[in-house]
């Protein structure tokens, strides 16, 4: 039986935790599971919280460290599964999503890494920002390298792969503090393109407390210093990349103004 590994990076998410950790593990289908939550050392009660979970599968261990991206790639080298991802401490699954990612590597057993769709919720769980999840999804039904070079068009909560393969890619760039998920989405297309799947898996929260709750130009300056190191001289895609990180922080800005 297939083995799917889930790692949550976390840190004083302690409103969320629980709500994530049960949209693992109530996920149900022809495999066995594992969730490692890496907790940073969190001092508002998610420990007690991660105590209280009396599930075999849930893996946990609290200790300081230097941030999400060491915390994923912690997880990621306990990970047993056959196929990985990782939820950051907010997000939640949808149901039936685990079982979905399974049977498309079944049938797709030359895919090695997976990507499906996402929709943005609030802290209360409310759907928001539905203009976004329709562009994103229009780009990704026409995925191309060369495009994904140009914009971050994937939600990373939506992306799977074969463990084997991320060990051939290699790691999480721990230098990366905002844009360590879109590195390793270029490295991973560089050595073949991702099997797309047009199913909502995942919901993105998005509050005051999260790092993309508040519109950063460093978050989209660091996506283009990353893209830097994958033009391999293809001067349009580097013009046509920092036009769209304008374009995305005055979209986001004007939605904010008008309470969107």
């Amino acid at each position: 039986m297939a083995k799917l590994s889930i790692v949550t990076p976390s840190y004083n998410q302690a409103p969320y935790l629980c709500q994530t950790i049960d949209s693992v593990l109530s996920q149900q289908g022809a495999f066995s599971l594992e969730h490692i939550v890496i907790d940073g050392g969190s001092t508002d009660g998610s420990v007690d919280l991660l105590r209280d979970i009396d599930d075999p599968r849930l893996l946990w261990v609290s200790e300081d460290d230097q941030g999400q991206t060491q915390a994923i790639n912690k997880g990621l080298l306990r990970a047993t599964g056959d196929i990985v991802g990782y939820l950051n401490s907010d997000d939640l699954y949808v149901p039936g999503a685990l079982a979905a990612v399974k049977q498309a590597f079944d049938e797709h057993p030359q895919a090695n890494w997976l990507i499906g769709q996402c929709v943005v919720i609030d802290d209360q769980g409310r759907e928001i920002r539905r203009s976004v999840t329709r562009y994103k999804n229009r780009r990704l039904r026409r995925y191309r390298y060369h495009a994904l070079l140009r914009e971050n068009f994937i939600s990373q909560m939506g992306v799977f792969w074969r463990r084997s393969f991320g060990e051939q890619v290699g790691p999480l760039d721990e230098t990366l503090y905002y844009t360590m998920d879109y590195d390793l989405w270029l490295r991973m297309g560089g050595q073949g393109d991702p099997l797309v799947m047009d199913q909502v898996l995942a919901q993105f929260r998005l509050h005051s407390g999260s790092k993309s709750g508040e519109v950063n130009r460093e978050q989209f300056d660091e996506q283009y210093r990353v893209a830097l190191r994958y033009f391999q001289g293809d001067t349009v895609s580097r013009w046509v990349h920092r036009l769209n990180v304008e374009k995305v922080v005055w979209v986001y800005r004007l939605m904010q103004l008008v309470g969107r």
